[in-house]
């Protein structure tokens, strides 16, 4: 049963829902870092928000998280609400994707809902302010919360290029996030999930490892995560689980949006006229807990993952974990229920 401030927000939503996804979103996150700043606010929040239970806590890749619930990439793409967000619950929040260098993304409009599926269609395009000044913000934030690094390359980059756009961002994330997600599954940016290949994945995933042992300087590396598409059928999950073994990285995420639209209960020339772009929300649950259970099965747990897509309540949180998943995110599940999402799916997980 919905409490007060659940139901609250959503009234609010409906009025938010009249306006443009994109914009509402940027003009709502101001206010947030805005409610931060104050301190009587600031301590309401995390007092309300983020007192989720210690039995949740868990060490994954060396790293302590506070809880298994993050924030998904293309929520906080320049690393600006991390602090705010902090006061939400989050165990961990991903930041990105970020690329060298700055980019405008696609043309607008470029977001949408689709409420009858508890959905969004975006194709952002990887607009984002650049790798520096990510990595500036990261460097003035006050929340000490968990930081993935979500990383991929310009638009105007050659995939035969793609590597060097990899490796700028990595140099220069690498003293402000705790582990790094390699993106090459958006469907937003053309010719990108060509990168999802087995030899050039390969190439790419190797690079980014020797870049970490030579950080790491005989310590220990900062971990490196793939994120997957929805779409691969399993021979692809067999290459990629391959890819993980052959380049000794440390996860993957599963998945990124997908661009399938079959069984939308939004009508399919509804669909058609929003144009291109990757579906997330209720649309990806049951593919990516597929994806999940068949890596985590084919690998007898060997491959960590962390799960999204589709997750809005503790029920789908818990249907990710028990499929295999060591933490999950959400993203559209986060829009749809609200800022006590985090609380109320921490709150009937399984400690």
């Amino acid at each position: 049963m919905l409490n007060f401030a659940a139901r609250m927000y959503l009234l609010l939503r409906k009025f938010l829902f009249y306006y443009d996804p994109e914009s509402v979103h940027h003009k709502v996150m101001a206010l947030m870092n805005f409610a931060y700043r104050i301190p009587l606010v600031r301590y309401g929040m995390k007092k309300h928000y983020a007192n989720t239970p210690p039995s949740l806590r868990r060490t994954v890749w060396g790293i302590d998280f506070p809880n298994p619930v993050g924030l998904a990439g293309g929520f906080d793409k320049n690393a600006e609400y991390s602090d705010a967000l902090s006061c939400l619950g989050f165990g961990f929040v991903e930041i990105g994707t970020v690329t060298p260098k700055p980019q405008a993304g696609n043309p607008q409009p470029r977001l949408f809902r689709l409420p009858a599926d508890k959905a969004l269609l975006n194709r952002m395009g990887f607009n984002n302010k650049g790798a520096a000044f990510a990595a500036d913000r990261l460097k003035k934030r006050k929340e000490r919360i968990i930081i993935g690094g979500n990383i991929g390359k310009n638009k105007d980059t050659p995939n035969s290029d793609a590597v060097g756009d990899y490796e700028k961002c990595f140099h220069t994330l690498y003293d402000q996030v705790d582990f790094f997600i390699v993106n090459v599954s958006s469907p937003n940016t053309p010719g990108l999930r060509e990168l999802q290949d087995k030899e050039p994945l390969t190439a790419l995933l190797n690079h980014l490892m020797r870049l970490g042992k030579e950080k790491a300087a005989g310590g220990t590396p900062k971990p490196i995560l793939l994120k997957i598409a929805p779409d691969l059928e399993d021979s692809q999950l067999d290459d990629i689980i391959y890819i993980v073994g052959a380049t000794g990285i440390h996860g993957l995420v599963a998945a990124n949006t997908t661009i399938s639209r079959v069984g939308l209960a939004t009508p399919a020339d509804e669909v058609a006229a929003l144009g291109a772009g990757g579906i997330s929300g209720a649309p990806v649950r049951q593919r990516s807990t597929e994806i999940v259970r068949y890596i985590h099965q084919k690998t007898s747990g060997r491959i960590p993952i962390i799960a999204c897509g589709g997750i809005f309540t503790a029920e789908d949180a818990q249907e990710k974990l028990d499929a295999g998943a060591v933490l999950v995110q959400l993203y559209t599940g986060f829009v749809y229920e609200g800022p006590g999402v985090v609380k109320r799916i921490c709150g009937g997980l399984k400690g």
